[in-house]
């Protein structure tokens, strides 16, 4: 049987998900009347409630002969760590874009990696059934990316195909409104080639993708380049200098069929698999015949931009809630996650409580942050920080190039709340309807938080994408949170009587009944400075009656609930979130309003 190794690449929302998922129901992967979820190939619950892929997947569909492998690849910039490795894996690519939007910059960061490793694009434009559809508009867009990006004349000459994922059809005519994917499947085989590998020489196999199964253990995905391995072969590990890790034995060989891991005896180069029995190789190692010494050359990654500390939760309310509160379970989940997630790096502090955790951005450390509360643990997390390195003009700082689709009302509101962060307009253009498309150079400090406060300020209709740039000069003091704290100045439950006249003080994030403790933030000061308040005062008991016959009803405005995102953005440095299973609260670092006087004078000098 022919093999083709290809990868989908797609910004956030433009169907590749949903492509992959009519790609399989027709090639007859699945039966006509076999029930599957929507979006299959999203199967990690956050990708499901979040609607976005996270983690890459393979997967295979049988065509005519010719087994075709495809990575779904994550779409978000967070996650490029995974995009840039799978590509070593892969021989083309197709790039999906939606027939209104056009090329994004997450389709841009993906596609400069494939394009730079020698992979030739097969464009698909998708959803142009939409009503506000611009085809030739998005073509030509893609053309001017893909020049701008140093493609080469074979690269510029690609094949397109015009399609609807959700109504599974696509076609070499831009007028086509039905039919089927075969000329998608055609053109996969037509225009990808095989796998570039040598059959004949020892086995070699370079670790892609790395997850757990309860059962089996480490699993490590990748593809064969060289050879065959037969199951419970002798094999051993090798690092980047080619140092021997260990040696065992191919205990178990896992393929891709459709959506599920089959065991199969034997693979041949050109196979993307997994393979069971080793316990330390890890991403980015060789695994190899034991006549083998030289590695395989692994994909460099881009340096993380952003850090978080993640500590153990001392607050008084600490262990009601989750089942994993100790630094031992903290830091073994930590180092685990970095050594499947090749963008993530752990450092431990002298301490011992806390750990730096270094990402590509909050996004990616969200995600890590609620995946980690769902399995039970307690954590105390501090404000992101950007990572800043040497250059040669000093200390640079990360920048990202961000892009926002906005209506032509709010733009005069974007460019100046930007430029406040520091950021540098180097584009702005109407993208039709009436919106505008405004382009900015920005250094990621200054967009900490900025999310939340976009949507306010665009109604919830404005779109922001962003993605790492460059380092460059440090852009000097960006202006924080304008807004001082409310601050519980005792423990005991919120009371209404107290809370009501709060209210007046600012924004509540608590409701009557509340558990509470001393420096937890129970709210947002309407003035610049923090305010110690007590919000579990009770109405003094007296024998005198109310005039009227009765006590006037407090009416409370809803508290104002975070996410974990706007938590994280919204906290100060010397402010933590408190992460549990079932609860977000916001407190200061230092509970003991005198140890806070004490580290706020140290600050000062």
């Amino acid at each position: 049987m022919s093999l083709r190794n290809i990868a989908i690449i797609a910004h956030v929302d433009h169907g590749k998900t949903t492509l992959v998922d009519q790609l399989f129901r027709q090639s007859g992967t699945f039966r006509d009347n076999q029930r599957i979820e929507e979006r299959a190939m999203d199967s990690n619950d956050l990708e499901k409630e979040r609607g976005i892929t996270i983690l890459a997947k393979c997967t295979s569909i049988d065509w005519e002969g010719t087994r075709i492998n495809i990575v779904d690849t994550p779409g978000h910039a967070d996650f490029g760590g995974e995009v840039e490795r799978i590509l070593s894996m892969v021989d083309g690519v197709i790039l999906l874009v939606d027939a209104s939007e056009g090329a994004m910059p997450q389709t841009k960061f993906v596609t400069g990696k494939a394009l730079a490793l020698g992979l030739k694009p097969i464009v698909v434009v998708n959803k142009v059934d939409r009503p506000d559809e611009r085809i030739q508009e998005v073509l030509d867009e893609v053309f001017d990316l893909f020049v701008s990006l140093e493609a080469s004349d074979e690269q510029l000459d690609f094949p397109v195909l015009f399609a609807s994922g959700r109504n599974g059809y696509a076609s070499l005519d831009a007028s086509a409104r039905s039919g089927t994917l075969t000329p998608m499947f055609e053109t996969i085989v037509s225009h990808v080639s095989a796998p570039k590998v040598d059959p004949d020489a020892p086995f070699k196999f370079l670790v892609t993708l790395l997850d757990r199964d309860n059962f089996l253990g480490r699993i490590l995905t990748g593809l064969v380049a060289s050879g065959t391995i037969k199951t419970n072969m002798p094999v051993h590990a090798l690092d980047s200098d080619g140092n021997v890790i260990e040696t065992g034995r191919a205990s178990k060989i896992l393929a891709f069929r459709g959506l599920e891991r089959v065991p199969v005896d034997e693979a041949r180069a050109g196979d993307i698999i997994s393979i069971a029995g080793l316990t330390t190789a890890t991403v980015a190692n060789t695994i190899a015949d034991t006549s083998v010494t030289e590695p395989l050359q692994a994909q460099p990654i881009d340096p993380p931009t952003l850090s978080m500390r993640f500590a153990v939760n001392d607050s008084p309310m600490a262990g009601r809630e989750g089942t994993k509160v100790t630094s031992r379970m903290i830091r073994d989940r930590l180092f685990r996650e970095a050594e499947s997630n090749v963008a993530i790096k752990v450092t431990e502090s002298d301490d011992k409580d806390s750990f730096e955790v270094a990402g590509r951005g909050e996004l990616q450390l969200g995600v890590l942050i609620e995946t980690m509360r769902r399995e039970g643990f307690e954590l105390g997390i501090s404000r992101p920080r950007v990572l800043f390195t040497e250059g040669p003009n000093g200390r640079e700082e990360p920048y990202e190039t961000v892009v926002i689709d906005v209506d032509e009302e709010y733009s005069g509101t974007v460019v100046e709340k930007m430029a406040i962060r520091k950021a540098e307009l180097t584009d702005m253009r109407p993208s039709g309807g009436g919106k505008t498309r405004i382009t900015f150079s920005a250094p990621s400090r200054g967009l900490i938080g900025y999310h939340g406060e976009f949507l306010s300020d665009t109604r919830g209709t404005g779109i922001m994408n962003r993605l790492f740039e460059k380092y460059g000069p440090y852009k000097g003091v960006i202006e924080g949170r304008k807004n001082g704290v409310l601050i519980s100045n005792g423990a005991g439950e919120a009371n209404a009587y107290a809370l009501g006249p709060l209210e007046d003080r600012g924004i509540l994030m608590v409701a009557p009944g509340e558990a509470l403790y001393e420096g937890m933030i129970v709210g947002e000061n309407a003035k610049t400075d923090d305010l110690e308040v007590n919000p579990m005062k009770a109405k003094q008991l007296t024998n005198f009656r109310a005039s009227g016959g009765k006590d006037d009803a407090i009416r409370l405005t809803p508290p104002w609930r975070l996410t974990l995102e706007q938590a994280i953005a919204y906290i100060d440095d010397d402010e933590l979130v408190e992460v549990t299973p079932k609860s977000i609260r916001l407190r200061k670092r230092h509970l003991d309003p005198h140890e806070r006087k004490k580290a706020s004078r140290a600050k000062a000098a």
